[in-house]
C-alpha cells in the first residue's frame, strides 16, 4: 500500500490489530527490526501521534490544533511521504522543512535509512551521532536533526581512508563496537521476580525478567512520570502502591538497554542469577500476570546467599558498585555458567554520572552541576576529580579510604577547589593589586597579583599531557560576569588558544586547552534561568537529583526511601523541584537514619527549619507539605516519641513498611 493512502491503523501504536493485519508501521520499527537499528526506549511520544491506553489520542503540539485525530494523521502522512519523496530524488536539504517530523527524529531518521540504507546508516540516536562525528574530525551544529546529522556522519566515513570498501552497515557496527558512546557501566538494578521468587523459573526458562502492575498495560504510552503515576492512582488496588516512586521505577524497568545488568533475588540476601538484558522491554497481553517483560540472558552461577542482608524493601532496588563487586567476587568457583558468561568489570569502568560529567567536560569544557541542596553535587565533582586524578578505584571505596584519596587531592597542584561568595572578585579569581606585607617603608603597598584561576592555568600551561580542573563550590553565589570579566569569552573550546590583554596589569593570556572547571549550584537558592546568559552558554548543565535508593532501608514501620520521595512529591506540588530535599538530609555515616531518634532529629532540626524557610512563613502552605507534624502555626506538634513513627507512618501511608509490591 503507498505512503499517500496509509490508514492511521496501519501506522499507529496503541490500536487493537487482527493477528492477520499483521503490525503496524511504528510497532515494526520500534520492536519488529532490531538488526535495522534500535529505536527502543523512552515512551511513545517518538511516533509523533499515538493512542494512548485511556483510548486518548496522544499528539505532538502542532497536531493538536487539527481538529480531530484523522485530521492530525492526514497532516503527519504527508510529511512523511514528502519526506520519502524528497529522499529519492535527493534533496535531502528539503527534510529540515517538514516540522511535523521534527517531533520524532529517531523515528523518521530510521525510516529514512530503511527506505532508502544507501543514503542513510542505521544509527538514529542524536547523541550518538553527534560522538561519533567528532571521532571523525566533523563539527556537529546544535539542535541539527538527527537525519541531518546522520548524512554529516555518512559524509565523513566516505571521505575516511580506512573506511573504503566498507558498507554502511559494517561501518555502523564498528563504531558501536569500538567507540560505543552508551556509559560503559550503567545501574545495576535487583528485580525480584514475583512475590518470594515465585515466578524464577518461568524467568528462568523463558530468558527474560518480569514484574506487575499490568493494569497500566503497555508502558511505552506514558511519556513521563507523573503520567504513570495518575494511571497507577486509577487502579482498583492502587493504594498505596500508586506513588510516584512506583512509576520511576516501571519506567526504570520499561528503559533497560541490551548490555545492561540485572540481578534476581530472593529477599534480603540470596541471589538467584544475574542477568544479561539482551533486547529491550515488551508489553505481553497474552500472560495471566506480571505482563512487563524484558529479554534475559541469566547466568545462575552468580547464585550465593550475601553475607548480610541488603536494605531491600520493594521489587526495585539499585544495586551498588561495591555490592555488585562483592557478588561476582562471591561466585562459586565450581559453578559452571548456564547460559554463557555475564560481563566482568574492567579497570576502567566509572559510575554512570561520574562518566556522563567527564563526557560533558569533553563535549564543552565546563558543567554546572544543579540541584537542591544535599543531593551530592560536591561529593559528585570530587569523584570526577578522583577519575582524573588516575584514582578511579577509590570512588566506590570504603568511607576511611575514599575520604583519605579525597584528602589527598589538596595535594595534587592539577586539581583545585574554591567556593564563590557575594565578596568574591576577579582580583581573586584572575589578577589584582592586594597589600605587600613583604614591602619595607611606610605606607600601603600594593602589589599585582595572580589569582587561582590564573594560577592553575599557568600551570596547565607548563604541563599540557595533563588535565587541570578547577572546582568551584556554590558558583552561583558569585557576580559571575564580574568575577571571570573578559575571560568568559575563553572559555569555548575553539578559542582557547585565543589571548587577551588583561586589563590590571596588560599581561597578555589564554586559558590552555587541558583546563576544566566544574560549578556546584543550589537551585533553591538560585535557578539556572537567574544566570547570565553569557555564563549558560559556555557551560554544560547536569542536574544531580535526589536519590531514594541512598537512604533505602527501614525505620521502624516506616520505609524510609518510599518516605523521602513522597515527601519530595508534596514538596515539588506546593512549591517546586528546586525545593525537594537531598538524600543527604537522612544520612549518617556513610548510610541512611536507622533509628526512631535519628529520624525524629532530622525532621525536627533540619527538615521542618528548611521547609519552614522555603514557605517564607506561610504556615498553611508548610501544613500542605507535612500534614499533621505541624500544626495550623507551623509549629512543629509536641508528639510523644513513642508516637512519633506510627504519626509519620499515618500521614505517609504509602510509606508504610511492605507497601510497595
Amino acid at each position: 500500500m503507498a505512503w499517500a493512502e496509509l490508514p492511521l491503523e496501519r501506522y499507529a501504536l496503541g490500536l487493537d490489530r487482527a493477528a492477520a493485519d499483521g503490525p503496524s508501521f511504528c510497532q515494526l520499527l520500534e520492536f519488529g527490526t532490531p538488526k535495522l537499528g534500535s529505536i527502543k526506549g523512552g515512551s511513545a511520544a517518538k511516533h509523533i501521534m499515538y493512542r494512548h491506553h485511556s483510548g486518548e489520542w496522544r499528539l505532538a503540539a502542532p497536531l493538536q490544533q487539527a481538529g480531530t485525530h484523522q485530521a492530525a494523521w492526514e497532516r503527519l502522512r504527508s510529511q512523511f511521504t514528502a519526506a520519502f519523496d524528497a529522499a529519492g530524488r535527493g534533496d535531502f536539504d528539503a527534510l529540515d522543512d517538514l516540522e511535523l517530523l521534527q517531533y520524532g527524529p529517531a523515528l523518521v531518521t530510521k525510516a529514512l535509512a530503511v527506505y532508502f540504507p544507501e543514503h542513510f546508516l542505521r544509527i538514529y540516536s542524536a547523541a550518538h551521532l553527534r560522538r561519533f562525528i567528532e571521532l571523525l574530525g566533523g563539527v556537529p551544529q546544535r539542535n541539527m536533526p538527527a537525519w541531518q546529522a546522520n548524512r554529516l556522519l555518512r559524509d565523513l566515513v566516505l571521505k575516511h581512508p580506512a573506511f573504503e570498501d566498507w558498507s554502511m552497515d559494517e561501518v555502523a557496527t564498528f563504531l558501536y563496537e569500538s567507540f560505543d558512546p552508551r556509559p560503559r557501566q550503567r545501574t545495576v538494578w535487583k528485580i525480584a521476580p514475583g512475590d518470594k521468587a515465585r515466578l524464577w523459573q518461568d524467568c528462568l526458562d523463558g530468558g527474560f525478567i518480569c514484574v506487575g502492575w499490568d493494569g497500566t498495560g503497555d508502558l511505552t504510552q506514558y511519556e513521563g512520570e507523573e503520567d504513570l503515576r495518575a494511571e497507577l492512582d486509577r487502579l482498583p488496588d492502587a493504594k498505596p502502591r500508586g506513588s510516584l516512586l512506583a512509576a520511576r521505577r516501571l519506567l526504570d524497568f520499561r528503559d533497560l538497554e541490551p548490555g545492561d545488568v540485572v540481578i534476581a533475588n530472593r529477599g534480603k540476601s540470596e541471589v538467584l542469577g544475574l542477568g544479561t538484558v539482551t533486547d529491550g522491554y515488551r508489553f505481553d497481553p497474552g500472560r495471566s500476570e506480571y505482563r512487563h517483560l524484558v529479554s534475559v540472558e541469566w547466568d545462575v552461577s552468580y547464585a550465593q546467599r550475601l553475607a548480610r542482608e541488603q536494605p531491600w524493601q520493594s521489587t526495585f532496588a539499585k544495586v551498588s558498585r561495591p555490592l555488585l563487586k562483592e557478588i561476582r567476587a562471591g561466585r562459586p568457583r565450581a559453578a559452571g555458567a548456564q547460559t554463557g558468561p555475564a560481563p566482568e568489570p574492567t579497570a576502567a569502568e566509572l559510575p554512570d554520572e561520574v562518566r556522563q560529567v567527564l563526557d560533558a567536560l569533553h563535549r564543552k569544557g565546563q558543567v554546572i552541576l544543579h540541584g537542591p541542596p544535599g543531593t551530592g553535587k560536591t561529593r559528585l565533582a570530587l569523584s570526577v576529580a578522583l577519575a582524573l586524578a588516575g584514582q578511579a578505584e577509590a570512588i566506590d571505596a570504603a568511607p576511611a579510604e575514599r575520604d583519605s584519596a579525597m584528602r589527598g587531592l589538596h595535594d595534587d597542584s592539577s586539581i583545585k577547589l574554591v567556593t564563590f561568595h557575594p565578596s568574591y572578585g576577579y582580583e581573586d579569581f584572575v589578577e589584582g593589586f592586594k597589600p605587600d606585607p613583604d614591602a619595607s617603608g611606610t605606607g600601603l603597598s600594593l602589589k599585582p597579583t595572580d589569582g587561582v584561576f590564573h594560577r592553575l592555568c599557568a600551570a596547565a600551561e607548563k604541563d599540557p599531557e595533563r588535565t587541570f580542573l578547577l572546582i568551584i563550590d556554590e558558583i552561583n553565589r558569585g557576580d559571575l560576569p564580574r568575577i571571570f570579566g573578559e575571560l568568559i569569552t575563553l572559555l569555548e573550546l575553539d578559542k582557547r588558544s585565543l589571548t587577551v590583554d588583561l586589563p590590571i596589569t596588560g599581561r597578555r593570556f589564554s586559558v590552555p586547552p587541558n583546563i576544566r572547571i566544574i560549578g556546584t549550584m543550589n537551585t533553591a537558592d538560585r535557578s539556572i534561568s537567574h544566570l547570565d546568559a553569557a555564563v549558560r552558554r559556555r557551560f554544560a548543565f547536569l542536574r544531580v537529583a535526589p536519590d531514594p535508593d541512598a537512604v533505602s532501608g527501614l525505620v521502624g514501620p516506616l520505609n524510609l526511601g518510599t518516605f523521602f520521595s513522597e515527601l519530595n512529591t508534596r514538596i515539588t506540588r506546593h512549591l517546586d523541584a528546586d525545593h525537594q530535599l537531598g538524600h543527604a538530609y537522612f544520612l549518617r555515616g556513610g548510610g541512611p537514619v536507622a533509628t526512631e531518634e535519628e529520624l525524629e532529629a532530622v525532621l525536627h532540626h533540619d527538615v521542618v527549619p528548611l521547609l519552614e524557610d522555603h514557605c517564607l512563613g506561610r504556615a498553611d502552605l508548610l501544613q500542605r507539605i507535612l500534614g499533621r507534624l505541624v500544626d495550623e502555626t507551623g509549629q512543629p506538634h509536641r508528639i510523644p516519641s513513642k508516637d512519633f513513627l506510627t504519626t509519620l507512618v499515618a500521614e505517609f501511608p504509602e510509606a508504610s513498611a511492605g507497601a510497595d509490591e
